[in-house]
């Protein structure tokens, strides 16, 4: 059995770049656990090679056996304190891609509140229902239908009314998983690449990620502003600093038009 590097740039000496939701500590913990298999494995091989010679210092030495082990060890952990052979480098990367996948399946209702503590229900402020509705496009329906089981989850999630998170999807991307503005937000819910980030999403594309990311954000709005939808849909159309600025809804036609459509939509589906 030969020991050869097939791809020299696959060691820690920089660490691999993942994209993962996962502290420093953890990425390090992580790196030192393949490391540590990596060795062992390639001092299961060393022993492998040697079976046939009765190993290193043969079968009639003094203490062979233990030297054997010794050597077998040290050689296998300064090869993967090196280079290594790769097997540390894909073993990593596995294990932070899995972290990453089961981080976003539960969406941190952790991080929104502290541990233990239950989210309490939104309720909605300061929204008139008598005022109009905005009927959806068919169109646009059938593209949200697609993602009625993923709203339900993160409305339930964030105690969110599932009704707002859907006319919110209609109103930014009628529904379109795929939408990018010109300022560059992104996904169903419009995303900017820093709230994305700040909210744990890995793929701002992925509609479950984007949809679970918005929601979290809105949620995080309704209670900054304590249920108050108007002031909690301007922030996230135009930034909780305009609306902090303005000490009310800021006074662009973008964000009441934004505000009127989004509300015209809530009172469709809850009529």
């Amino acid at each position: 059995m030969n020991l050869k590097v097939t791809n020299e740039l696959k060691h820690f000496q920089s660490a691999p770049d993942i994209d993962a939701n996962l502290s420093a500590k953890d990425k390090e913990k992580l790196k030192k656990a393949a490391k540590q298999f990596e060795s062992l494995f390639t001092a299961m091989m060393l022993k492998s090679m040697t079976k046939n010679t009765n190993g290193l210092f043969g079968d009639d030495s003094y203490g062979g056996d233990y030297f054997n082990m010794i050597f077998q060890n040290a050689v296998a952990s300064k090869i993967s304190e090196g280079k290594g052979i790769g097997i540390a480098d894909l073993l990593y990367k596995k294990l932070a891609e899995k972290s990453a996948t089961q981080e976003i399946n539960k969406v941190g209702i952790e991080k929104a509140q502290p541990a233990g503590k239950a989210v309490e229900k939104i309720d909605l402020k300061n929204h008139d229902e008598n005022f109009f509705s905005i009927p959806p496009s068919q169109t646009s329906l059938n593209r949200l239908n697609k993602y009625e089981s993923i709203i339900d989850q993160a409305s339930e999630l964030y105690n969110v009314d599932k009704n707002l998170v859907k006319s919110i999807i209609l109103a930014e991307s009628a529904g379109n998983e795929k939408a990018v503005s010109k300022a560059k937000a992104k996904g169903l819910m419009q995303l900017m690449d820093q709230t994305a980030q700040e909210m744990g999403v890995n793929n701002i594309l992925d509609p479950k990620e984007n949809i679970f990311g918005g929601t979290k954000y809105l949620a995080q709005m309704l209670r900054l502003y304590n249920g108050d939808v108007n002031l909690a849909l301007a922030s996230y159309n135009a930034g909780p600093g305009a609306v902090e600025k303005f000490n009310g809804v800021p006074p662009f036609e973008e964000t009441k038009n934004y505000i009127t459509r989004v509300i015209g939509y809530l009172n469709h589906f809850n009529g």
